[in-house]
């Protein structure tokens, strides 16, 4: 009977409306990607085959697949949100369980794990460590991951540690014009500007972060006593108090320069004059380097070009960056950055046959073939962009012209059963 034929019919338009209504409510649903209905004939098969008189038995649904095209890609100001210019998933966990999304929006909960609006953790490779526990850095310089695995990406909530300043590394010009003090005539007083030639200051910092001001003296002694053309004298002072330099015992030490204003090997410690522990109430002794090879002296005014030094304070994480390879970065308020891991991305041979699990993520299947992870930028991998959305890759264009034509199958099918229920009231009304 031909009520059921279009009945099949009925039920096919329906599923179109539904996957084309679904399409249509995503349109603006961050990483949705669209849905196709596809059909296939029914026919009744006889022994031996189809006869070549058989009429088909209508339509069914095969399947409702999922369409990967490329969203377009929408700036945002968070840091956090990800968008994959390219192939990939990103890979998320839901207690223990994995899951590829194309969503990149991202936040940060109160553990400091990065999650998505339905608490799934971002997932990344870690950094390769050798048995000390620090980064491994390959023959390229840069950093390895451990790419067999992943693991959350988790900021760091408490405070970074400190490091004590073990070097001062300043790009200083002394002027070889500058008047000549004789320290046979004129002693050394820190208080006196009359008594050294110029100085410069920075901030040193002690095991536990504290900060002291160190400030740097030299003074022209050229051809005075003992001293030969060239000769400078430089003193460090921390909080106040000279620093003993561990060659001559005492707070001054020598800089000499050749005929070309660089500093000569004959200088004290060759122009890295180490000094002894200086003690700090609270914290482990400092332990400062001065390194001088930068210092030049030429007929030019004195100027400091760099100041440099290896200590920093304590510090709270400010911010985080995710470059278009993925790498992230996390920056604390006393300057310093560290790396965290890289963002994990996947892939699969047929990425159709995965499993849609709603809140736009999706589970692996046998059918979608084996999870392949990879870093972003290599292999068929999309570059990340941080700041930034795929939005839905849904066409409304072109899912009206599908509703307007699932609508248009709705009615014909329907008039195909008005008509059949003609023809049978038809065949019951003949006498």
């Amino acid at each position: 009977m031909p009520f059921r034929i279009a009945l099949s019919g009925l039920n096919a338009a329906s599923a179109d409306l539904k996957a084309t209504g679904n399409n249509i409510a995503n349109a603006g649903t961050v990483g949705f990607k669209s849905s196709r209905t596809e059909f296939v004939d029914v026919f009744a098969v006889s022994y031996g085959g189809i006869s070549s008189t058989a009429i088909g038995g209508g339509a069914r649904l095969a399947s409702v697949t999922q369409q990967f095209s490329q969203g377009n890609i929408d700036f945002t100001d968070n840091n956090l949100d990800l968008a994959i210019n390219g192939q990939g998933f990103f890979v998320v966990e839901d207690n223990g369980a994995r899951l590829l999304s194309r969503a990149g929006a991202f936040a940060v909960d109160r553990d400091g794990f990065v999650t998505n609006s339905s608490g799934h953790r971002l997932q990344m490779f870690d950094l390769s460590r050798d048995a000390s526990g620090n980064p491994i850095t390959g023959a390229d310089g840069n950093l390895r991951y451990e790419t067999a695995d992943t693991v959350d990406v988790q900021l760091a909530t408490t405070i970074g540690a400190p490091n004590a300043t073990s070097i001062i590394d300043p790009t200083i010009n002394l002027n070889s014009s500058d008047n000549v003090i004789d320290r046979g005539v004129t002693a050394f007083n820190v208080n006196d500007a009359s008594t050294y030639t110029s100085s410069t200051s920075l901030t040193v910092y002690d095991s536990q972060g504290g900060a002291y001001p160190a400030t740097q003296y030299f003074t022209n002694v050229s051809n005075t006593g003992t001293n030969g053309d060239n000769t400078w004298e430089t003193r460090l002072y921390v909080n106040g108090s000279p620093l003993t330099s561990t060659t001559t015992g005492g707070p001054a030490a020598t800089l000499i320069f050749d005929n070309f204003g660089q500093v000569d090997a004959t200088s004290t410690d060759g122009g890295q004059i180490a000094y002894d522990p200086f003690a700090v109430s609270g914290a482990a002794n400092l332990n400062i380097t001065l390194d001088l090879t930068n210092t030049t002296q030429y007929g030019s005014p004195f100027a400091v070009t760099a100041m440099t030094q290896d200590g920093y304070s304590s510090g709270r994480l400010s911010g985080i960056d995710i470059d278009q390879e993925g790498v992230i970065s996390a920056r604390y308020t006393n300057g310093q950055s560290e790396v965290l891991g890289k963002v994990a991305l996947a892939n699969v041979a047929n990425p159709q046959a995965l499993s849609p699990q709603g809140d736009t993520v999706w589970a692996e299947t046998f059918g979608a073939g084996d999870l392949l992870l990879g870093e972003a930028g290599s292999s068929t991998y999309g570059l990340l962009q941080s700041g930034a959305l795929e939005g839905s890759n849904v066409d409304i264009a072109a899912q009206l012209v599908s509703l307007i034509t699932a609508q248009r199958n709705f009615q014909a099918n329907a008039q195909v059963i008005s008509t059949a229920d003609t023809v049978t009231q038809t065949i019951i009304n003949i006498r």
